[in-house]
């Protein structure tokens, strides 16, 4: 399994975005987490900023949308190009038409759950989906501490994914750093989201690269106990 990096701008210098994201170059993907302040008690970006993000950004987006009557409004992001739409399955009315729609046109689809909902009644439809986002703290600010609860649930999606032989990459977002994506990963996740563990350093290329290398020997370690 590949191991990603997904710096998320929400801990970034919002009136310097564009140099911001030279900073983090080598990251595998940019993690835009777009807020309502509706499903999250947060506002954050609109469409016009993720499509100036687009045409800027040295790597793809994975966008995160954290917003309500998402069915009405992922695909206006999907049409921008960005490389993946996730969205939460709360609040969604039918998800799995949501994330065919979205693969249709050319994007991955990621679904997003919250610490508190459950895992299980999206496990049998891994295979329509191309990430299951598995939140690690309640969704809307970043900064949180990671909720250790959540683990179980990583494993349990791994176990899933890997019953299956299905693609699927398995992400993480909320409270990881240097200290912890190690061992998150040795419960099976491959795709992190870093959001404070990236933009408070001073040589950023650097930390990514070093959480790249702790997450991959962490994965390796779950691939040995399997």
């Amino acid at each position: 399994m590949e191991v990603r990096i997904n710096p998320s701008i929400l801990a970034a210098d919002f009136v310097n975005l564009e140099s911001e994201l030279g900073t983090i170059a080598n990251s595998d993907f940019i993690h835009v987490d777009v807020m309502d302040n509706h499903f999250v008690p947060n506002l954050t970006f609109g469409t016009q900023m993720v499509q100036r993000l687009q045409e800027v950004s040295p790597v793809g987006l994975d966008v995160h949308l954290m917003i309500s009557n998402v069915d009405n409004w992922a695909m206006d992001y999907v049409q921008m190009g960005v490389h993946s739409v996730t969205f939460h399955a709360e609040a969604s009315a039918d998800y799995l038409t949501l994330a065919r729609r979205i693969r249709d046109s050319g994007s991955r689809a990621g679904v997003a759950i919250k610490p508190g909902t459950a895992l299980e009644p999206y496990l049998e439809h891994l295979d329509e989906i191309d990430q299951l986002l598995i939140m690690t703290v309640e969704p809307g600010f970043g900064g949180q501490s990671l909720i250790e609860t959540t683990l179980k649930k990583v494993k349990r999606a791994r176990e899933a994914i890997a019953a299956a032989e299905l693609p699927t990459w398995l992400q993480v977002d909320g409270g990881i750093n240097a200290s912890n994506i190690q061992r998150v990963a040795s419960f099976g996740a491959d795709t992190f989201v870093a959001g404070s563990a990236v933009f408070s350093s001073h040589d950023r290329a650097s930390t990514i690269a070093d959480l790249r290398r702790s997450a991959a020997t962490g994965l390796a370690e779950h691939q040995a106990k399997s």
